[in-house]
């Protein structure tokens, strides 16, 4: 298949999966009693509303650039106010876990799908290849945003559950989370591509 159209179809997919990422983190704040993304017109599929130059365009080109097996990225955070929350802490992680279950849901999702297509045979050469970036692509997404570094995912649910004795931990961590992401962009991301590939031959069939 020809490399552009890939490229175009794997850029389309990013796009839309970290808006359902995004919009997932809003309707669960919405859920507890926050309406700060409602209110901002962020509980939309409308991909103009959360795009990010960099983390939705130029980042995933640099991964392709330079060959990278998985491509993800991140749109404009939906923001949420804590203070509406009965309990701030907690409501924070499952609003921070939404993010990648989504990203996780959709990649079963096209799995499940992909096996049936392929149980039945009715499903072209083509067609297999878009099923399995749709799946790749949400896969890295909810591994990438699980990791513990602020201002992924994964450390907002690591701070909801993280002892009071530990606050330092958590105020080291944001003091330093960008430096500890960009640490982990560059050098870090071979530690996860294991585990993202793993987790697609299964869904994938192992194709």
């Amino acid at each position: 298949m020809n490399d552009p159209i890939i490229f175009i179809f794997q850029l389309i997919t990013l796009i839309l999966s970290v808006v359902i990422h995004e919009v997932s983190h809003g309707l669960i704040a919405h859920r507890l009693g926050d309406n700060t993304a409602k209110d901002m017109g962020r509980l939309t599929l409308n991909p103009i509303k959360h795009l990010d130059f960099f983390g939705s365009f130029l980042f995933p080109l640099v991964l392709v650039l330079f060959g990278s097996p998985v491509l993800f990225g991140w749109a404009k955070p939906v923001p949420y106010n804590p203070y509406n929350l009965k309990d701030p802490q907690k409501g924070g992680g499952l609003i921070a876990i939404a993010g990648p279950v989504s990203n996780i849901l959709v990649a079963v999702i096209f799995g499940f799908i992909l096996k049936i297509f392929l149980i039945a045979g009715i499903i072209s050469s083509a067609a297999i290849i878009f099923f399995q970036i749709i799946i790749l692509i949400n896969i890295s997404l909810a591994i990438f945003n699980l990791v513990p570094i602020p201002p992924l995912d994964g450390s907002k649910v690591l701070f909801a559950f993280l002892p009071r004795r530990y606050m330092k931990v958590q105020i080291l961590l944001e003091q330093f989370g960008f430096m500890l992401l960009l640490l982990f962009v560059f050098f870090g991301i071979r530690l996860i591509q294991p585990v993202i590939l793993k987790i697609f031959a299964f869904l994938a069939g192992g194709l």
